[in-house]
């Protein structure tokens, strides 16, 4: 994510944040499609087949996966590279 995108995320959050009702119901109006949308992930044909076909190989071994220790080594890893 770009700063201009942060930057634009936190403005809305703290906008929301302080916001009256007629102003949060006013946001929701205009993104209420998106927002159930987003909310509804298992109607979503594509992105449960991938989950689906992601879950089989790993089951069937043709995708060997990741360690909950490999996972946490690679973000310490990338965290040292970001900020050190």
């Amino acid at each position: 994510m770009n700063n201009a995108a942060l930057t634009i995320r936190h403005k809305l959050y703290d906008f929301i944040r302080v916001a009256d009702n007629k102003k949060l119901n006013a946001i929701y109006q205009l993104l209420e499609n998106e927002i159930d949308q987003t909310k509804q992930w298992w109607d979503d044909k594509a992105f449960t087949a991938e989950l689906n076909h992601r879950f089989q190989s790993l089951e069937n071994g043709t995708d060997k996966g990741y360690t909950l220790d490999e996972l946490e080594n690679s973000i310490s890893r990338l965290r040292k590279k970001k900020y050190e």
